[in-house]
């Protein structure tokens, strides 16, 4: 595709129109400077550009999951990571205390099953009630929710519920083979349903094509409405699993695919997750400059590392940038 086409097809893609793969490949087509540009267009509408809101993720439940997830090293099929039981009530409010302590605004907590059982989804709720009274915004990842659960986790006041698409439709199979990126639609169709804000995005750097990555975006941008956060993982290859030896994704073109995102999904919170214990401060810059405005914020995300707490602080006075 020439830049003369790629321009034309992304200027010919209004901000509330439906996003097609093409339409968003084009965004990935622009010279940098102008995506980041058209990017930074459509954040300033919509957000204030110098504000960034935290995040902190606690795993509430490590290990022994069922499912054949290729990224992670949580699977029972794999042992790469001792199966853990699920938190005590005091050790998340700890958790939660701390992470407010540090300037977090929103508490997440997730679980290492494809689904939960209803036993454990009341101790969840537990949980979920005690971060609220902090204060604090909520967000759960604990799988596939069954019937009934998404409107139990709603009556407990749950702000969020995260369940990633992961990547692309074309290449989901790739990734995942014991359950379906249908099923996981399903779920978000039922926290939806609910009344429950959508976290949900995917990963970067799994071997993907760019289409691949704008076909994810695409989807995203089509559900109705787009998620209201957007988390952007870049993978963390970890030794044990499927993915070990997945080949570097060109920083520049993670950079594309936040700008791409920021585009396609205007009023969306856009997060920097997985990976950003990798990244240089510079390349975070430029992820701020293409329309990323929240990030994951501690020492650790479930069971890989995350930039600590100090750095980022660090980094915030740097670009002038200030925490909601």
């Amino acid at each position: 595709m020439t830049v003369a086409t790629a321009t034309a097809r992304a200027a010919a893609a209004p901000i509330s129109a439906a996003w097609s793969t093409a339409t968003v490949e084009a965004l990935f087509e622009l010279p940098f400077a102008d995506l980041l540009f058209r990017a930074q267009q459509v954040h300033r509408a919509h957000f204030d550009a110098n504000a960034v809101q935290r995040s902190t993720l606690l795993s509430i439940k490590t290990g022994g999951c069922s499912e054949d997830c290729g990224y992670c090293s949580q699977s029972a099929r794999r042992g790469t990571i001792e199966r853990e039981k699920l938190l005590e009530l005091d050790e998340v409010k700890v958790a939660a205390k701390a992470a407010k302590e540090k300037g977090a605004s929103r508490f997440c907590m997730g679980a290492a099953w494809r689904g939960p059982k209803d036993g454990d989804l009341d101790k969840v709720i537990e949980m979920v009630r005690t971060v609220k009274d902090l204060g604090m915004e909520t967000c759960l990842t604990l799988g596939l929710l069954g019937p009934g659960q998404a409107e139990k986790l709603a009556a407990a006041g749950l702000d969020y519920y995260n369940h990633n698409l992961d990547t692309g439709a074309e290449f989901y199979d790739l990734v995942i083979t014991t359950h379906s990126q249908q099923a996981r639609m399903e779920t978000l169709i039922r926290v939806r349903d609910a009344g429950m804000k959508i976290c949900c995005g995917g990963i970067v750097g799994m071997g993907e094509s760019r289409r691949v990555r704008a076909s994810l975006l695409a989807q995203l941008a089509n559900l109705n409405p787009a998620p209201e956060s957007v988390p952007i993982n870049h993978l963390v290859a970890i030794p044990g699993t499927p993915m070990e030896n997945a080949p570097p994704l060109d920083p520049f073109e993670f950079v594309r695919t936040i700008a791409a995102a920021r585009i396609a999904m205007p009023t969306s919170w856009v997060r920097l997750s997985a990976g950003r214990h990798e990244m240089s401060d510079e390349l975070q810059a430029l992820c701020f400059l293409a329309g990323a405005n929240s990030i994951f914020y501690g020492d650790k995300l479930l069971t890989t590392g995350n930039t600590e707490a100090e750095r980022d602080e660090a980094l915030f006075d740097r670009l002038g940038l200030k925490a909601v």
